[in-house]
């Protein structure tokens, strides 16, 4: 018996279980796909972030003597524009607007819907059926002419390509955010919460937003995607952003004419667009398939 506690005394600890945000931490990070856009993106945001500090000539400032040259001109890398402005500039300096508009209103959505849908979901009753009926309203309307409705009425303008975004998209995670919740309100730790006298509100801020924010959050990434194209026409049709500001949907926009004199040029913007929107899409996947430990 004591040599049995003597080993037992001297065994090396057990290695500590790893938790489950750990493990779908390390199987992002395995994942090559996930990893190369998230790289991508990165470097796309610290040049938007650091663009005054990296020595590149003003966005604004064009000559019609240089109007349209083309990618690989001496001093002009990705040529310029049909004012003569540095592509290269106008797309870095471009970013900070274009993913202003395309990640605020998902960030402003996902606040907002997650709220409504955690209400909604945990009350249930009248509760529900009142935030879930307004909610299928705007199932209505297609995104895209809800969006174009909404930004025509308020006005072209930033903010109000933002709110209007926002008024989109909060429908979507607010189905999402209800549908979670209400898988989750009838646990048992939720009972336990319950049974301890602890108030609706402690219930759904301490013990049921943490089990419902994951699936919500990864939604939510995948519709950066669909935002940043959205924002792009908005800007595209003169909803959004106004001249001579670069922002990659007015830069598509004011450059269509020279598709046909400089394709290559003309196209630059909605590579960009399409580059950043692909990336968020692939990242939300492997963060969806990073979370599915089961399988």
């Amino acid at each position: 018996m004591s040599a049995t506690m003597d080993a037992a005394l001297q065994a090396p600890p057990m290695a500590k279980a790893r938790g489950y945000w750990a493990t779908v931490g390390r199987r992002i990070v395995r994942d090559k796909v996930s990893m190369a856009c998230a790289v991508i993106l990165i470097a796309i945001f610290a040049s938007a972030i650091c663009a005054p500090w990296l020595g590149l000539a003003d966005p604004y400032q064009g000559s019609m003597i240089r109007r349209l040259r083309h990618i690989g001109t001496a001093g002009f890398p990705l040529g310029t524009d049909e004012l003569g402005r540095d592509m290269l500039c106008r797309l870095i300096y471009g970013g900070r607007l274009s993913l202003i508009v395309g990640i605020l209103p998902v960030i402003l959505a996902f606040a907002i819907g997650t709220s409504l849908g955690l209400v909604a979901g945990y009350v249930g009753g009248w509760v529900n059926t009142a935030i879930m009926r307004t909610v299928d309203v705007f199932y209505a309307f297609p995104s895209v002419l809800l969006a174009i409705a909404i930004s025509g009425a308020l006005g072209a303008g930033i903010v109000n390509s933002i709110v209007s975004l926002t008024v989109v998209f909060v429908p979507q995670i607010t189905r999402i955010a209800e549908s979670v919740t209400t898988g989750v309100r009838n646990m048992d730790f939720v009972e336990a919460a319950r049974a301890s006298g602890a108030d609706p509100f402690t219930i759904m801020r301490v013990h049921m937003l943490g089990n419902v924010l994951g699936p919500i959050f990864v939604y939510a990434t995948g519709l950066i995607s669909v935002s940043m194209i959205l924002a792009a026409g908005l800007s595209f049709l003169g909803l959004g952003t106004k001249p001579p500001e670069p922002e990659w949907g007015l830069m598509l926009n004011t450059l269509r004419t020279a598709i046909y004199v400089n394709p290559w040029v003309a196209a630059l913007p909605g590579v960009m667009i399409f580059a950043v929107s692909i990336c968020f899409n692939l990242l939300s996947d492997g963060m969806r398939s990073a979370m599915d430990i089961r399988n």
